[in-house]
């Protein structure tokens, strides 16, 4: 018989029942009091807030955007939506008029959520959500979720954003929300969650969102620091998180990281971008190789790959074998490569005839006849099994576990009146891993704009972490004859290592 399957409104309100007095959140702010909220207040405040949202107009099957900072009225405003049958598109809250507007377009959605001012689209600011002044809840029907509650935006290839449908979390039935992932790390169960990363972000908003209905209590900051991370985890006592390698070294770095209380946690979580192995080892000596654990995948969650701290000791490099999961790695041809050899990972969950997720302004990903999904991810399998990661396809950016589309940049780069052409690549970077790196070609050679200048212009059209690190203005960029850039010729003059041990 299948388990029975239970939404989100009807599980927040089964531990409302259950643990009612005992604390769903815990939000920390970078500043002043550290607020706490009851399973009972969640559950009683996501209630009043989706009646707000239906007298707004929101129904079943509409689009919510949740364009907040990491605080309890996210979670909240997510809740309610999902009460009432919409899905959630979560947006940075400072993210630029340009790029916003070109999200509304995509995701057309019946309200926004937001401090900022929308032409776009009806905007509800967040004083109007609080329900201090009414101790009542309406009486709302659960109304089913959509085929998509959760959209993830991000760029598109061709630098213009798109759109992540995700059947997930919808519906699921109890001790099951994180999937596989979470049978193989033990944490589908009441425990207490670190959430570091912005919500905006789809890993941070998941776990959020499953950690409630798995009945976990949800640790969530309003912005990462090393220190305040590592004084969440001491404080309450966390025993599971979920952490960029970026954030791993910048915690890493930290005086007294050797001699912080971490003997709750049960387990830590790296994934979104490769751990530089110095940083990885000094996290196995201070938590033991068994609570370290990696994961390879994607948004769109169409398998993974996985390795715990002491099988990379034993594999150094390697991200893992498949978990229920079935991998194939091609050649450009659709071919299969032997082991030891290059080529793009293709992913396939168990018992799946294909991918259950949408895009929006953008193609499908690549896939093949019987349903393995590629979503641009170089890598290489030896002769044990053990897979390891040749980075993404070089057109992509990793930085700081962000992904960051270099036509975008460069989209940017070519709108400032003194550029004649730009290239964005990405550089090897000690603590992001990856940093956005531009290459400018000015109009005129001998009034070339200041990198303050391009700096000024970048922030004012794309989001914090996709503005360059660095500017370098060079005489031409390499092209081919049909005009395509050469981005490889760039990252090879400056130094951008193939991962040794694979050829390609």
């Amino acid at each position: 018989m299948a388990p029975v399957e239970w939404t989100f409104a009807s599980r927040l309100a089964y531990w409302a029942t259950l643990r009612g007095d005992d604390p769903a959140l815990i939000w920390v702010p970078v500043t002043g009091d550290q607020r706490y909220v009851t399973f009972s207040q969640l559950n009683h405040r996501s209630t009043r807030v989706a009646g707000a949202l239906a007298a707004r107009g929101v129904r079943a099957g509409d689009t919510v955007v949740v364009g907040l900072p990491n605080a309890p009225e996210h979670v909240v405003t997510t809740l309610a939506a999902w009460r009432l049958g919409a899905g959630v598109l979560p947006l940075p809250p400072n993210l630029p008029a340009r790029e916003r507007q070109r999200m509304l377009e995509l995701a057309r959605p019946r309200l926004a959520v937001a401090s900022w001012p929308s032409p776009e689209c009806p905007t509800l600011a967040p004083l109007e959500l609080d329900p201090s002044n009414d101790s009542s809840a309406p009486d709302l029907a659960d109304a089913s979720p959509p085929p998509f509650p959760l959209i993830i935006g991000t760029g598109g290839s061709t630098g213009r954003p798109k759109l992540v449908r995700l059947p997930i979390p919808g519906r699921m039935a109890p001790n099951q929300g994180f999937g596989v992932l979470g049978q193989a790390l033990g944490i589908s169960r009441p425990l207490v969650h670190l959430i570091c990363g912005p919500l905006y972000h789809g890993n941070p908003f998941a776990m959020t969102q499953v950690g409630l209905f798995e009945g976990q209590t949800v640790v969530l900051l309003e912005r990462f620091s090393p220190a305040g991370a590592l004084a969440a985890i001491s404080e309450h006592r966390v025993q599971f998180a979920t952490l960029v390698p970026t954030m791993m070294k910048r915690i890493a770095e930290l005086p007294d990281f050797a001699d912080a209380d971490l003997d709750s946690l049960q387990a830590i979580l790296h994934t979104a971008a490769p751990c530089p192995p110095a940083v990885k080892r000094v996290w196995i000596d201070v938590l033991g190789p068994k609570r370290l654990w990696e994961a390879f995948g994607s948004s769109e969650s169409v398998g993974y790959i996985v390795i715990r701290g002491d099988d990379w000791l034993a594999h150094p490099g390697s991200i893992g074998r498949p978990l229920q999961t079935d991998v194939r790695i091609l050649d450009a041809t659709g071919r299969e490569v032997p082991p030891g050899m290059v080529g793009e990972i293709y992913l396939r969950l168990h018992g799946s005839n294909g991918p259950a997720y949408e895009y929006v302004g953008h193609s499908p990903a690549t896939q093949t006849a019987d349903g393995y999904v590629s979503v641009g991810d170089l890598g290489w399998v030896d002769t044990d099994g053990w897979y390891y990661s040749a980075d993404r396809s070089q057109d992509l950016i990793i930085s700081g576990g962000a992904n960051i589309v270099p036509a975008e940049v460069e989209a940017a780069l070519l709108e400032h009146p003194a550029v004649a052409d730009a290239a964005a690549i990405g550089l090897p970077d000690p603590d992001w891993g990856r940093r956005v790196h531009a290459l400018v070609v000015p109009r005129d050679s001998s009034r070339a704009p200041s990198t303050g200048e391009l700096d000024r212009h970048c922030r004012q059209a794309l989001a914090a972490y996709k503005v360059p690190k660095g500017y370098e203005i060079v005489d031409v960029l390499p092209r081919t004859p049909m005009g395509k850039l050469n981005r490889s010729e760039l990252v090879q003059a400056r130094a951008i290592r193939t991962p040794a041990g694979a050829t390609g």
